[in-house]
């Protein structure tokens, strides 16, 4: 009976060492890929990238906004799409109609 046990245990430890060695080696892995795959930029390349664009004069954001808005409302307008009707109702089965049945059965004997 102990040897079983003692086996059993063994044979346990074995498998999870087997996983978690695994894992770290996994884990290694994508450190390593990570490391070597990462995009290094030179420093005379990111000192010399191009200066953000100068920001949008509020009246243009406006009018960007209402041309949004504009055909927005004219493709809800031109939409071919239409809800879909409900489901007709399904008849219940035997077995629901059972249940209900031994539900309300109950109620009524509480009372």
């Amino acid at each position: 009976m102990t040897e079983n046990l003692i086996l059993s245990l063994q044979i346990t430890a074995v498998g999870m060492g087997l996983v978690f060695g695994a894992i770290i080696v996994l884990w290694g892995l994508m450190t390593l890929l990570t490391a070597v795959i990462k995009d290094k930029q030179p420093a005379a390349e990111a000192e010399s990238a191009p200066a953000p664009a100068p920001a949008m004069d509020s009246g243009l954001k406006a009018r960007a906004a209402a041309v949004a808005v504009a055909l927005a409302i004219a493709e809800q307008q031109t939409s071919t799409a239409h809800p879909l009707p409900p489901p007709p109702t399904s008849l219940i089965s035997a077995w629901q109609l059972g249940l209900r049945s031994r539900q309300l059965v109950e109620k009524g004997s509480h009372r």
